[in-house]
């Protein structure tokens, strides 16, 4: 931990500043350790508790009011560009998508404690339609949660960390390598699966003109458009049926059973 925290004093409040705002403006850079040494530094005397929180929220609330913006003007396109670069592509779009259905703006006051959630939930308030006011509240307060909780850690448990860190030394280079090879099977585990599912799935798919010849050869089909409720921008398919996908358990007697059945979703 000795060197976690020379190098959080060599460069103070700036590398908080600009972690966190790079972390929330989606890059892959772990905020929590960080916040963990800045806590066990407060309780030492060598930073300003209030300026760790000040400075963590106005870093957050920056990058959160640009990915809200930029939710409002793009919509649903600006949620699948993020979550392309997770390792579950295909699900991370509709379980943001039901977590802020589900629980609105709530979903904001825990959203930075979720992997998925914390990146997607800004986005998603403004393609929902929420004020900026309402989104600057409870943006605002789930940054202070976030924030104010692992400095809180770091500040009770600065011994312990102290610790844990110092065993971590001692092991050397052999703890790194096994962090690593873990993560790396991890990976590649979710990479294979990856690429399994969508072989399976690409059997399954047809094209759009495909469709429009079933359609004109008056096959039996029916569509079955299940584009979630925040899209309801979108234009509809004629003589589709309409169930948002979060709706598909209650309204599952709704699909009829004696023909083929063409799933629409974004």
């Amino acid at each position: 931990m000795h060197q976690t925290i020379e190098f959080v004093l060599r460069h103070g409040y700036a590398l908080l500043f600009l972690w966190i705002f790079a972390e929330q403006g989606a890059l892959p850079l772990p905020s929590i350790p960080l916040l963990l040494a800045c806590g066990a530094l407060a309780r030492d005397g060598r930073m300003n508790p209030a300026a760790i929180v000040s400075l963590g929220v106005a870093a957050s609330l920056l990058a959160d009011n640009v990915w809200f913006q930029l939710g409002r003007r793009r919509g649903t396109a600006v949620l699948r560009f993020l979550c392309r670069i997770s390792l579950e592509p295909d699900s991370c779009v509709r379980r943001t998508e039901g977590v802020f259905l589900r629980y609105g703006s709530r979903s904001l006051l825990v959203s930075k404690f979720v992997p998925g959630l914390n990146a997607a939930a800004t986005p998603l308030a403004g393609i929902s339609g929420m004020s900026l006011g309402r989104f600057l509240v409870f943006d605002s307060l789930g940054a202070l949660i976030w924030i104010s909780s692992y400095t809180l850690a770091g500040y009770l448990f600065a011994g312990q960390l102290e610790t844990a860190f110092q065993y971590l030394e001692r092991m050397g280079s052999w703890m790194g390598l096994l962090v690593a090879g873990v993560l790396g099977a991890w990976i590649s585990w979710k990479f294979i699966q990856r690429r399994r599912f969508l072989r399976k799935l690409s059997v399954a798919r047809i094209t759009v003109e495909e469709l429009s010849r079933m359609l004109e050869a008056g096959e039996q089909v029916m569509i079955l458009d299940l584009r979630s409720s925040l899209e309801n921008g979108s234009q509809g398919i004629p003589g589709a049926l309409k169930i948002p996908v979060e709706e598909l358990i209650e309204r599952h007697l709704d699909i009829p059973r004696d023909r083929d059945i063409v799933l629409f979703c974004s």
